[in-house]
């Protein structure tokens, strides 16, 4: 089946960003909508798409989050889907969704299909379970990549994230106090949702600025 598609932002925007959603949520999740708002908001065109499990749900059929791999080949059909645009296009998406796109990266980026990888709170290790590390591919990825990630995360918090020897080509961007959907405490932090979420559009625009000339 075609690969069905949310569109944000201006059609004629010189840079496209492709996103999956997280393992448990929507591509219209609360998140997924916020984000990609402020996204627009800053001149991208945005493109959400849905894995056949979290698609079939919307149809009443419950079905559980299959392993990452498992998904690879519908994040590769969704940038055929997508066809051609009219520059630079960036693969990822929040959590397992930018997992995903992460392990594809490298072999879409050496074909000339993508310009780089964003990855909107990236699951490092499952919560609680910090040695179930899920970034091997991470380590001599190829493929530039920007990973914006709360400093409070449950998976993956700033401490760990520095043991783990990351690829030079990966930026990490942190959110103070930021939890796995960005969000910071305001009482703590002094920052609110829509502020991170601004600094993570800014940053974008700056990262892409650089990688997707």
């Amino acid at each position: 089946m075609p690969t069905d598609f949310l569109f944000d932002g201006p059609e004629d925007a010189r840079v496209t960003i492709l996103l999956a959603h997280g393992a448990g949520a929507p591509m219209d999740s609360a998140s997924m909508n916020a984000t990609t708002k402020v996204l627009a908001g800053a001149g991208f065109r945005v493109a959400r798409f849905e894995f056949g499990y979290m698609a079939a749900r919307r149809s009443g059929e419950r079905r559980p989050p299959p392993k990452a791999e498992k998904v690879m080949p519908e994040y590769v059909a969704a940038i055929d889907d997508l066809g051609p645009t009219s520059g630079p296009l960036i693969i990822g998406g929040k959590s397992m969704g930018g997992r995903v796109a992460s392990m594809i990266a490298d072999a879409e980026f050496a074909a000339n299909r993508i310009a780089g990888l964003l990855c909107l709170g990236y699951p490092f290790h499952p919560p609680g379970k910090p040695t179930q590390l899920r970034t091997a591919h991470l380590l001599e990825l190829k493929a530039p990549a920007l990973i914006c990630q709360g400093t409070r995360d449950e998976f993956g918090d700033r401490y760990e994230v520095g043991e783990y020897g990351l690829s030079d080509e990966i930026e990490l961007f942190w959110l103070e106090d930021g939890d796995h959907d960005l969000k910071p405490r305001k009482a703590i932090s002094g920052f609110t949702t829509a502020q991170h979420l601004q600094a993570v559009a800014d940053k974008v625009t700056e990262w892409v600025g650089r990688i997707a000339r």
